[in-house]
């Protein structure tokens, strides 16, 4: 027993940092996946939506602390407990997304590592084993190199993660995972290999038929009975296929996509805004005068967000912006990049350099 919770430790504790630093690095990232949980398509929590960062914050400063203390052996008891709380919680998050297929990655290692739910859940389950050792060993527990180093260690990882968390949040992620990080090529990676696997979807046909709802396959359209009333048809996916790793990126005005046309483009600057109503005032009082140093270097200058067209009109007025505005999905724009706005620098289409509004003037032009 006391082997096993020794290798009990030592994994355990290692995984919740490694995993804690990873979400460390982009909490704006994971408070997005919360989104998702607490929203109406999920759990429906809204008066939890405000707090989304702050809940990703603790969630991810606490996976950390947890870990180091567990492998200095800081207060064992109060840790193993934190530990069964926080497994089962996890657990129980990856369970519902898998079963009930709502949130497709549960952002368990950010952008670094995607998992399925199912894998998600059987990573949970396995932890949760390893976490049980520890409970029911917790005897065996015992601080590392003295009770008065483990509470240094303890303190010292409270402070460096919290440090940690204020940087990425008045910056950018240390770190970039996703796949518009800077040297990528937006092209590239909307590429589908030759070959790739495709999605398989099988078709489903809603009918109101006296007065209840039924659903009918393709196969079964012959059968509608003449009075059935259509409601809706719902394409299942039976087999996922190869999704490239950009597959949303629009570039669109006046209902046309430009995309194709400005990732062609040597020098191209995108002030990403994913919503203009929840945009930074004092990032937006940079823009209009990063806008005209970069024309005056000859760069094409264009906003792009996925709020409509009177929120942008408002906007345009209130800060005096003399660039156009491309309308691209809001999740995708989040993806790009998490301030907002931020400052993003393209070359035929390769990211070049990125910034947070508070570092607009360390871009290069």
């Amino acid at each position: 027993m006391k082997y096993l919770v020794h290798f009990s430790r030592l994994f355990v504790g290692v995984l919740f940092i490694i995993s804690g630093l990873i979400k460390l690095n982009d909490p704006v990232g994971f408070s997005y996946k919360l989104d998702e949980y607490f929203g109406e398509t999920v759990f429906n929590m809204p008066f939890l939506l405000p707090f989304t960062l702050a809940i990703a914050l603790f969630v991810v400063i606490l996976e950390v602390i947890l870990g180091v203390m567990l492998l200095v052996g800081y207060k064992p008891k109060f840790t193993v407990w934190s530990l069964l709380g926080l497994i089962l919680f996890f657990t129980f998050l990856t369970f519902y997304s898998a079963y009930f297929n709502v949130v497709k990655d549960c952002g368990c290692f950010g952008d670094a590592l995607k998992l399925t739910p199912w894998e998600s859940f059987t990573k949970d389950v396995v932890l949760l084993v390893f976490i049980l050792v520890l409970f029911f060993g917790k005897n065996h527990i015992q601080p590392l190199f003295g009770t008065k180093f483990a509470a240094i260690a303890s303190l010292l990882s409270i402070i460096l993660s919290c440090y940690l968390g204020y940087h990425v949040l008045n910056h950018l992620p240390v770190i970039d995972f996703r796949a518009y990080a800077v040297t990528k090529n937006i092209q590239k990676g909307m590429e589908i290999p030759e070959g790739a696997p495709k999605s398989e979807y099988e078709m489903k046909f809603i009918y109101e038929v006296n007065g209840a709802k039924k659903e009918f396959s393709d196969k079964e359209l012959m059968n509608i009975p003449p009075n059935a009333k259509f409601i809706e048809r719902i394409d299942k996916v039976i087999k996922e296929g190869y999704v490239p790793p950009i597959h949303d990126f629009g570039l669109e005005k006046d209902g046309s996509d430009y995309k194709d046309d400005i990732l062609n483009e040597a020098k191209v600057i995108l002030f990403t805004v994913y919503n203009l109503d929840k945009s930074n005032p004092e990032g937006l009082k940079l823009l209009e005068a990063f806008n005209q140093k970069a024309k005056a270097k000859g760069y094409h200058v264009l906003a792009v967000t996925g709020s409509d067209s009177t929120a942008i009109e408002k906007i345009k007025k209130q800060y005096g912006f003399t660039f156009d505005f491309y309308f691209c999905d809001p999740t995708t724009i989040k993806t790009i990049e998490r301030a907002n706005p931020s400052i993003v620098v393209l070359n035929k289409g390769t990211v070049m350099q990125k910034a947070h509004y508070n570092d607009i003037d360390n871009i290069n032009l």
